[in-house]
């Protein structure tokens, strides 16, 4: 079948649906590396349907909500994931969010999708007979969407089989299956039909600030919702042949998207072997300690800036590097090792690129003017 070039937009990326209600806190900003993933990440979560993290048992997943015939996993092999972070002005870890995961080895590999990850202070993996277990980050791809996991001193996990997604075509019955809306229980299930390949699509939160392209993905009949992000898309035969990674904004139309399990494993390959690259990044990441927001033209006018070009700081971290360096709220950073930062992309790429105990300087305008100071990066959330 020809690629589609065309982009298919309107669509969030999967993000992860929010925690149970009596948990969550009202939420004002987050912590990531540098605040970024998560601050768009709560403005999602306020626009989706509240419901509980649970446990997972695919084998005997709830009735497929599609119609059909649901393919079914291993017991245990399909988890789900809890994260959580650090949340401005709070003392210790919040709930942050849910989604899924595959267990790809029995000593505990887990594949998911990167937003899922993305922010999180703390990764919780629920595995039906082996309980709940702390997870860390391997590897992550933000441009691919896919993050490799790993849970320690684990043995004997059920395993997802892997299937050919080379050959997929349209028109295979498939099943989806994941932990819609983080809701207790089983993963939910829903079947459907593949009804194109080779999609590309731009994948963007309901509030546009944050947005991904995706490319090659496996478009699906069966509806995929929040939480989903990181499940199986398995085959008639129960083989996975893709992970699910974004879904519509409406939760009510059956649609979802999938990237090939022959890509996403090509992918985890490369962070087995240390390859970290371009688009890779490995282990955990520099962090500077600053919750940012997109600068409006009030604040920047309060500054005395001409534009609204850079990242707002709306909080700084107790002890963090930033806070060393005597960056407050509200100022606005500018530049990262001379490079002029325009958007909170551009301060996202340039300190995830970096590892802790690299330096990176940073030039911020406050109400006192500009500064500039040289910090060393200390560790920080899963990008």
């Amino acid at each position: 079948m020809a690629q589609q070039q065309e982009p298919w937009a309107g669509y969030h990326a999967g993000l992860p649906a929010p925690p149970p209600p009596p948990r969550r806190p009202r939420r004002r900003a987050g912590w990531v590396a540098l605040g970024l993933v998560v601050l768009a990440a709560f403005v999602v979560i306020g626009t989706l349907v509240d419901a509980g993290g649970g446990g997972s048992n695919a084998s005997a997943s709830r009735a497929a909500r599609g119609g059909g015939t649901t393919a079914t996993v291993a017991e245990g092999a399909v988890v789900d994931i809890n994260t959580s972070a650090e949340i401005l002005g709070s003392d210790g870890l919040r709930p942050l969010g849910a989604g899924t995961g595959m267990v790809l080895t029995s000593d505990g590999e887990i594949l998911t999708n990167n937003h899922v990850v993305a922010g999180a202070s703390e990764i919780q993996v629920s595995i039906p007979g082996h309980g709940t277990e702390t997870a860390t980050v391997v590897g992550v791809d933000p441009t691919d969407d896919v993050a490799l996991l790993k849970l320690n001193d684990v043995s004997g996990l059920s395993t997802v089989s892997i299937g050919d997604s080379s050959q997929v075509q349209v028109g295979d019955a498939v099943t989806a299956i994941g932990n819609a809306f983080g809701a207790p229980g089983p993963p939910t299930s829903t079947t459907g039909t593949v009804t194109a390949l080779h999609r590309n699509i731009v994948a963007r939160d309901p509030a546009g600030t944050s947005s991904e392209r995706l490319n090659d993905v496996i478009q699906i009949s069966a509806g995929v919702h929040p939480g989903d992000s990181g499940g199986a898309l398995v085959n008639a035969d129960g083989q996975v042949i893709g992970i699910i990674t974004a879904g519509p904004s409406n939760s009510t139309t059956g649609v979802g998207f999938a990237i090939p399990i022959g890509s996403a494993l090509g992918i985890v390959n490369e962070i087995r072997a240390g390859h970290e690259s371009s688009t890779i990044l490995l282990g955990q990441r520099g962090f500077i300690g600053v919750a940012v927001r997109p600068l409006d033209a009030a604040t920047a006018n309060r500054l005395g800036l001409s534009d609204t070009s850079g990242a707002l700081v709306a909080g700084v971290k107790d002890g963090s590097p930033a806070a060393q360096a005597g960056i407050t709220a509200p100022s606005v950073i500018r530049s990262i090792d001379g490079t002029t930062v325009n958007t909170l992309d551009d301060l996202g790429n340039a300190i995830h690129s970096k590892t802790p105990g690299e330096q990176v300087q940073v030039t911020w305008v406050d109400a006192q003017g500009e500064h500039t100071a040289t910090l060393t990066l200390s560790s920080g959330p899963a990008v």
